[in-house]
């Protein structure tokens, strides 16, 4: 396995000073945005497809830093009810493909999307329960008529161009939000489609992520080193929908926060055990959104409780059986 960084949490930094500070702390691969929710503070996308010299330079500096690029994420909404707003999710989709393309990378992580209600809507409508039975004829409009025909093309687009990875982020507020969604839109796709794991959007759904890292096997694709701290005492008042502003901490059913402050050195164990055991051995990448602490402590503390976390060298045989 090995240790990444999604590199948004050092924006104000130019990409080799990132990267410096990175292989100085010990990490091995990043992973850039290239467009979307991430933004491009670090890979100006537009400029690296119009001029391949800028493509190899890019090569060319991650290479300096003997690190390696784990994926380009460009997570949006390319299904948002409003064309104008999908079109732009969407572009930034395709040149993300075309700029893993040129990379030589074959995976990209972003999220499903989700549509409004009807083709007259204006706002995504994310849908939690079955009931009003209108819920469902927004369910079956979502997926039957925008999602699956929306990622049909997409997937396609995507392995023209050697990119057949397509990693989705499990988020609530989107139509694939948890191991069930994402087994659905693959097996209605196909699997170029798996998952980005992220555990701290699961952890506070109730969803066990041992159980859920089983699940998935094979469709994990990538991974989002993130934690979830659920506040007991919020929770057992108002449950753990909650939309308030994620800086009133104090009030919220749960927040973000580094790993190892939202759960223990056993629970992140048992994850790297189990992502192992089901074949995924590869970059777990740091994403920094903890309110409650600085970008650069934040960090520092993830890299130093992962690095005695993950399990770095190969199993090797069994000499004792």
């Amino acid at each position: 396995m090995k240790l990444g960084v999604f590199t948004v949490v050092l924006g104000e930094k130019s990409l080799e000073d990132a990267l410096k500070y990175l292989k100085d702390s010990g990490v091995q691969a990043v992973e850039l945005g290239t467009g979307g929710f991430p933004g491009t503070a670090h890979v100006k996308t537009d400029e690296l497809l119009a001029d391949k010299a800028k493509v190899k330079g890019l090569k060319d500096l991650v290479d300096k830093y003997g690190m390696e690029i784990s994926a380009l994420s460009c997570h949006g909404n390319p299904v948002h009810p409003q064309k104008e707003v999908a079109d732009a999710y969407h572009a930034d989709f395709e040149k993300t493909v075309l700029l893993a393309e040129q990379l030589g990378l074959d995976r990209i992580i972003t999220f499903s999307g989700c549509p409004g209600d009807s083709p007259g809507s204006k706002y995504p409508n994310w849908v939690t329960c079955p009931w009003p039975e209108d819920f469902l004829k927004v369910l079956d409009y979502q997926w039957n008529e925008v999602l699956i025909p929306y990622w049909e093309k997409a997937v396609k687009f995507a392995n023209d161009h050697g990119v057949n990875r397509i990693c989705l982020e499990m988020h609530p507020g989107f139509n694939v939000y948890n191991p069930e969604t994402l087994l659905k839109l693959r097996k209605a796709v196909g699997d170029t489609i798996g998952a980005n794991y992220d555990p701290s959007h699961l952890f506070w759904q109730g969803i066990d992520p041992i159980a859920s890292i089983r699940e998935l096997g094979s469709a994990i694709y990538h991974f989002h080193a993130k934690d979830t701290r659920i506040d007991a005492i919020n929770t057992a008042k108002n449950g753990v929908l909650d939309t308030k502003h994620y800086s009133d901490e104090i009030n919220r059913s749960w927040v973000f926060r580094s790993v190892g402050y939202g759960h223990s050195y056993q629970v992140w164990k048992d994850i790297v055990s189990n992502l192992r055991m089901v074949g995924y051995d590869d970059v777990l990448s740091i994403e920094h959104e903890d309110s409650l602490m600085s970008s650069n402590e934040g960090l520092q503390k993830a890299i130093s409780f992962l690095k005695e976390v993950l399990i770095y060298e190969d199993k090797g045989e069994m000499f004792w059986a």
